[in-house]
């Protein structure tokens, strides 16, 4: 690819704390992880702790106690509920997680409705409110979605059905007209955490729910025992990896319960099923696994077909049942990563292309807009976001792709950068351009769209313009900030363990990365766009192996490379039982 997109600054972490282990620190924290924290601005020893009890209080949830109050009358009155989910990961878990425990509750009539988004797009949309109607609930609750789902609410509560909102999405200024709305974004919710998932909302609710039966002696009446809602955080590990929301505190005790859940073996057989069709060992998970093996094959079912697969596997009580459903999406992901490869090639001509007009202008002193703004007849609605992230990965701008999804109208994924909110910059869009959206939603990295045909010309000026006025001439690098260099005595599988460990890592609470310097002994593709190095320090002559992943575009040829400055993770690779020392490269380049 001709250039780059904006350049990349990298910066050493400058910890501005001290984490004092002389307090209670949990275990042993080796000095290497004590910088790593430091540089995370951790200084409280009870950080490195994840105790359910740490959690925040659910009933700082606004409206929680109606959303209890609706949920116990259901139950006592047998009404019919139904569960209207969303076609992603998030969606899909937190669906399930509504299935389990409200079946566990005593809940006899619970059942759920995913919108195919090829036929009705996303959330509690008119069409699927008409859907919803026809299987005649008392109850509708959605997860995941329904905060801007204005019009299909009303038709709802027209029809006589209660609607409780289960939602994490950015509010609009118009809230729906539901019984209860439960978000820890909507106005006046005073919540400390923003962060929570789709499924992390449906989690809180279930805990108030089942705290609420339990006071009431439901459960000793019914001489059943209390559920343990802590069996079912595989489930909120995995949408809240997979949604990609920040992992501040509260959503690292969910995502690390979670996996010490899997780590023993006590999952779903739908999660050990995954697990297996994915190649991952189970005792030794960690959230990339979960963002990067487990998700994507639950998300191919509603990116190509239909998420009801993904629940189906996950609901599954026995294992052989649940492998059937694997096999199934793990069949459903082979073809996701076809279409995508040819998307993916397609697009990235394009963006070349760009980059190469950008060059001859900025070697003219021309304007040059930034961002990324693609189209394309051919292209496969259910895969525009992964395109878009692919297109942000390698040039750091905000990048929008357009797919038709019928009726002349254009669907679209956006994915975006650090600091640049793309749900608000849709918004401004709107809001200056009355009419050019027709529907949009998301949070602050990613969100979608939907757009007429006739209107791409007007939508990609009015973005170019939006995204110039944020990357301004002294901000026009992509800053990524690394926890620094390591001593050749620190690189090691010890070191590799604890970090895997130390942690759930991800958006928020980014994995550690170093930079060192490094000869190449050895460079082959594998995978057709992940880079295999065997690389020798500089200047201790210590072998190690290492991967760079996604940097060969198509019909690319491995670079010749001798000498290489690497920014990259320590990691662990596993492969027939043995477990060896792997250095992931998220960025090189020639070194002298």
């Amino acid at each position: 690819m001709t250039g780059s997109g904006r350049q990349k600054k990298y910066c050493h972490r400058e910890p501005r704390v001290s984490l004092d282990l002389t307090r209670n620190a949990p275990g042993c924290v080796s000095p290497l992880l004590k910088r790593i924290f430091e540089n995370r601005d951790i200084s409280d020893p009870g950080e490195l702790e994840y105790p359910l009890s740490r959690l925040h209080d659910p009933a700082g949830l606004k409206h929680g106690a109606e959303a209890v109050e609706i949920l116990h009358v259901s139950l006592q009155e047998k009404h019919n509920i139904l569960i209207i989910g969303d076609y992603d990961a998030d969606g899909a878990t937190a669906t399930a997680l509504g299935l389990l425990c409200l079946r566990s509750f005593g809940a006899g009539k619970v059942d759920y409705l995913v919108p195919n988004r090829f036929e009705y797009g996303y959330g509690l949309s008119e069409k699927i409110a008409e859907v919803a109607i026809r299987r005649s609930p008392d109850l509708v609750i959605t997860v995941d979605n329904g905060i801007s789902s204005i019009a299909g609410v009303d038709i709802l509560r027209a029809a006589g059905v209660r609607v409780i909102i289960t939602d994490h999405h950015l509010p609009g200024p118009e809230l729906p007209r539901a019984d209860v709305i439960l978000n820890p974004n909507q106005p006046g919710c005073p919540f400390p955490s923003k962060a929570l998932s789709g499924v992390g909302v449906m989690f809180y609710l279930l805990v108030l729910f089942r705290a609420k039966l339990n006071a009431a002696g439901w459960f000793q009446n019914r001489q059943v025992p209390v559920p343990n809602l802590a069996e079912y955080l595989d489930l909120v590990a995995l949408g809240t990896v997979a949604d990609l929301v920040p992992l501040d505190y509260n959503n690292r005790i969910l995502v690390a319960r979670g996996l010490a859940r899997i780590r023993a073996g006590k999952c779903r057989p739908g999660m050990m099923a995954l697990l297996e069709t994915s190649g991952r060992n189970f005792r030794h998970l960690t959230s990339r696994d979960l963002g990067f093996a487990v998700a994507p094959r639950l998300n191919a079912a509603g990116r190509m077909e239909d998420i009801s697969t993904g629940i189906e596997c996950l609901v599954s009580e026995s294992i052989d049942v649940a492998r059937e459903f694997s096999r199934t999406l793990e069949t459903i992901n082979r073809n996701r990563q076809k279409v995508q490869s040819t998307m993916q090639a397609d697009a990235m001509r394009i963006v070349a292309a760009v980059l190469e007009d950008r060059s001859g202008k900025r070697a003219a002193a021309a304007a040059t807009n930034l961002g990324f703004c693609l189209v394309h007849p051919d292209w496969h609605q259910g895969i525009t976001g992964l395109v878009a992230s692919r297109i942000r990965e390698k040039t750091d701008e905000p990048t929008i792709v357009f797919a038709a999804s019928g009726r002349g109208r254009l669907s679209g994924s956006a994915r975006s950068v650090g600091g640049l909110h793309i749900r608000d910059l849709l918004e401004n869009i709107a809001s200056e351009n009355p009419g050019l959206i027709e529907k949009f939603g998301g949070h602050a990295m990613a969100a979608g769209l939907t757009i007429h045909g006739d209107d791409f010309d007007s939508f990609e000026q009015a973005f170019h313009q939006h995204v110039n006025r944020f990357f301004n001439a002294a901000d026009d690098f992509a800053t990524v900030y690394l926890d620094g260099c390591l001593a050749e005595e620190e690189i090691t599988l010890e070191n590799a363990e604890d970090i895997r460990m130390a942690a759930p890592w991800g958006q928020g609470f980014p994995a550690p990365l170093f930079e060192g310097t490094f000869d190449v002994l050895d460079s082959r593709i594998v995978g057709e766009q992940h880079l295999r190095l065997a690389l020798q320090s500089v200047p201790m002559n210590r072998e190690f192996e290492a991967i760079a992943f996604r940097v060969i575009d198509p019909g690319e040829e491995a670079p010749a490379l001798k000498r290489i400055h690497a920014v990259y993770e320590l990691d662990v690779n596993e492969f027939r039982g043995k477990r060896r020392l792997q250095l992931i490269i998220s960025h090189y380049s020639p070194a002298h």
